[in-house]
């Protein structure tokens, strides 16, 4: 993820368009994630929070992985913490792509 978004300026734009805006109008709540990680990735902070703030996030999550590398062990989390922690996620992000494209 990381190196296709730094490499993704001089490419172009080799993404597949959202099809439930295709299709509908209304965004899906990755919508934005592509342009968000890339920006996030070339250090435009501004422009990946105003196009998906959790691209930001995963961006930060993912080189924080690349450096702890092996030295994480093991990772105890409880059962019920993953799947709240997405389904809030999830809603969460289509708030905010609701609220940015003007659907609410």
């Amino acid at each position: 993820m990381l190196a296709v978004a730094a490499v993704r300026p001089f490419v172009g734009n080799p993404g597949v368009p959202c099809p439930l805006r295709s299709l509908t109008g209304i965004p899906c709540p990755l919508c934005g994630m592509t342009t968000s990680v890339t920006d996030a990735v070339h250090l435009h902070v501004g422009s990946a929070l105003a196009a998906n703030p959790m691209g930001l996030v995963a961006a930060v999550a993912a080189v924080v992985l690349v450096v702890l590398g092996r030295r994480i062990e093991r990772l105890v989390v409880p059962a019920l913490v993953v799947p709240v922690a997405m389904s809030v996620g999830l809603a969460g992000m289509w708030l905010f792509e609701l609220h940015r494209f003007k659907f609410l």
